[in-house]
């Protein structure tokens, strides 16, 4: 799916109404196999400096959910049921890149493994999110 049509479909992903807009995530590449999207660090962190383990969470669950919309089709509505996440090393600057993969594609469920990495390609996090997909009645 080119990356214009995403607004047609979610909405803007810039707006600041969204958790994703409000924490500067902006999406790249968007398709069911593959999903690529940054945030800043900056803005994102915890009190110690570091890039949030939450705000990982938050660009991991971005990517997988959008990515099991996209597999899901129009007909059909992807709810988040579980995410778990390792973070492997802390960033305090720059921008942390998503890329987002997925490992199942059912009918009824979507999961994606979810690997972030900094600006030296170094792996922060790595995630993985599963969605039920549920088809409107």
């Amino acid at each position: 799916m080119p990356v214009d049509d995403l607004t047609k479909v979610f909405g803007n992903p810039k707006a600041t109404e969204t958790l994703g807009g409000r924490m500067g995530i902006v999406i790249h590449e968007a398709s069911a196999q593959r999903l690529v999207g940054t945030m800043p660090v900056e803005g994102n962190m915890q009190p110690y400096g570091l890039l949030h383990g939450g705000a990982s969470c938050v660009l991991a669950e971005t990517l997988g959910s959008i990515g099991a919309a996209i597999h899901a089709g129009p007909d059909a509505i992807t709810v988040g049921i579980e995410i778990n996440a390792t973070h492997h090393r802390s960033t305090t600057s720059g921008v942390v890149t998503g890329v987002a993969t997925p490992l199942h594609l059912g009918r009824t469920l979507a999961t994606y493994e979810i690997v972030l990495t900094d600006e030296n390609d170094k792996r922060v996090c790595t995630a993985r999110l599963s969605c039920m997909i549920r088809r409107e009645r």
